[in-house]
């Protein structure tokens, strides 16, 4: 017997289709800081532009940037830059702005390597790409503090990475070069009798930076990689540079992931530990080391990892055409909003349970097209509390 003429089965009939969840978070996240982690990656810096662009529509400001190479002068673009405010729909007026400012940029970046690779002669000059950072970039409020900024680069004599950092160093537009001279490209950048190349030659992602950084905080952290760990089998040795490049600038991004939340598994032992030791033990030399190290902060880790095309080649991070720059764009933009829309994405609930967290990769689709790619398996036997996505892990 048919159940379409009774009533329940009319109402659902007459039911409108749900509305995908918005973006948009209303309230600030209960997170003492919201952190955004940028990875070198030359043209695919448009993708993290994108991002950023989601994050303002959702009133997700970040409080801290960490960047290496185009994501230094990504991190120097916002934090130079007064936030655009939160419209609903709004792309004009200021948006636009800034959306030109972004591209304006890889411009720059773009016409001297492309002399550069077919001259193939000494390593360039980096007029055009001073000149527009400078003009596009407001250094005095990067060094009022209004939100912090890293930017990772080598030392050339000692092969050290080191993060200039506002809250240490007055940033200047040769700490921002220094992060993106990539040789042989382009040359040395000097600061202060000292010479630096990209930071991306040691780590091309900052997150050790930042978790490793005191005191610790209640963390939202988007991490924005634009290289791919995961790779099919090259067939050729153009597909062998490429697949090279890859495994080698997505420095190891998930071992390091892996890494920090057994680090705070460890932590949060030694906390919950010394809470139950008798008063008599406080002042031992070992459980003061303890104390140094143990705390009961979360860090909730949104993971978006751009993922090339099929038709893309050897020239993917040197490709600064105005459609291939909007493209990415759009990329980063989607993701953003479909892992944004996720409801564990900021879900303030976790600081109460600590022990929660979201592990794994797997492949679970949300958004327009598919594009993001959570990790939405929840796993009961961890006891981290860092939260990690997956955006568009390949």
């Amino acid at each position: 017997m048919s159940s379409v003429g009774t009533p329940s089965a009319r109402r659902h009939l007459r039911a409108k289709p749900a509305r995908p969840r918005s973006h948009r978070v209303q309230r600030g996240p209960a997170f003492e800081q919201t952190v955004l982690l940028l990875q070198g990656g030359g043209a695919l810096g448009s993708y993290q532009a994108g991002v950023y662009q989601a994050l303002a529509e959702a009133n997700l400001h970040p409080d801290w940037i960490a960047g290496v190479s185009i994501g230094a002068v990504n991190a120097a673009l916002i934090a130079g830059n007064a936030p655009v405010p939160a419209q609903s729909g709004s792309r004009l007026g200021d948006r636009d702005a800034r959306r030109t400012r972004f591209l304006q940029a890889a411009s720059a970046v773009a016409a001297p390597l492309s002399i550069w690779w077919h001259r193939g002669a000494e390593p360039l000059r980096c007029g055009p790409v001073e000149g527009t950072i400078e003009r596009l970039v407001d250094f005095e409020r990067i060094n009022a503090g209004l939100t912090r900024i890293s930017v990772g680069a080598v030392n050339v004599r000692n092969g050290n990475l080191v993060y200039l950092d506002n809250m240490m160093h007055e940033i200047k537009l040769g700490h921002v070069l220094a992060s993106g001279s990539l040789p042989p490209g382009f040359p040395a950048t000097d600061i202060d009798g000292e010479y630096y190349w990209d930071g991306g030659i040691v780590s091309n992602t900052p997150l050790q930076w930042v978790v490793d950084s005191r005191p610790r905080k209640d963390t939202l952290a988007f991490q924005v990689d634009l290289w791919n760990p995961n790779g099919a089998l090259p067939r050729d040795l153009t597909e062998v540079d490429v697949r090279a490049r890859e495994i080698r600038f997505s420095s190891r991004t998930r071992q390091g992931i892996d890494r920090y939340k057994y680090e705070q598994k460890l932590r949060r032992a030694a906390a919950d530990l010394l809470k139950r030791l008798p008063a008599e033990m406080r002042n031992d030399p070992d459980v003061k080391l303890l104390e140094e190290e143990a705390d009961g902060k979360v860090c909730n880790l949104v993971h978006l990892i751009y993922r090339s095309k099929s038709y893309e080649g050897i020239a993917k991070d040197y490709e600064f055409s105005r459609r291939t720059m909007e493209e990415h764009w759009k990329s980063g933009y989607d993701d953003a909003v479909a892992s944004l829309r996720h409801p564990r994405c900021c879900n303030t609930t976790l600081k109460e349970s600590a022990y929660s967290t979201l592990a794994g990769w797997a492949r679970d689709s949300w958004g327009t097209r598919g594009h993001a790619r959570l990790a939405c398996a929840l796993s009961q036997s961890m006891t981290s509390p860092a939260l990690s996505f997956g955006g568009n892990t390949g």
